[in-house]
């Protein structure tokens, strides 16, 4: 398993932008997805994106389409999220995961369950209020 550890997260206004980091151990081999998980507080953690392994392809939930951006250091062993328009019900704990998996269910939209990676991180919290 690649160990993770998260930072950029801290307090933003509604409307304002935050940067997450996911730094790895390792460099991150092709076969890894990465995931960025949401959890609010008292609800479930919850896929808000994903970059597959292989192609990179990135995946949305449809929360954070167009507001989020998830992507990947030249050397591969950092991946980012970049949250813009922030929103109140943004705001909980962030989570980057690691794992030879697929990134979205078999429709191919569902990003993938928490309970298919095997690598976490311990979190970032994430605030929005104003």
């Amino acid at each position: 398993q690649v160990e993770l550890v998260e930072s950029g997260g801290g307090l933003a206004q509604p409307g304002g932008s935050l940067r997450l980091s996911c730094a790895a151990s390792e460099v991150i081999n092709d076969y890894y997805s990465i995931g960025w998980f949401h959890q609010a507080p008292g609800k479930e953690r919850e896929g808000v994106s994903c970059l597959s392994a292989v192609q990179g392809s990135a995946y949305y939930a449809d929360s954070v389409k167009g507001r989020f951006t998830i992507s990947r250091d030249n050397a591969r062993n950092t991946v980012f999220l970049q949250m813009n328009n922030l929103r109140p019900e943004d705001t909980g704990v962030y989570y980057c995961a690691a794992d030879i998996v697929l990134c979205t269910s078999r429709d191919g939209i569902t990003l993938a369950p928490p309970e298919d990676f095997g690598s976490w991180g311990q979190g970032t919290q994430v605030t929005v209020s104003s």
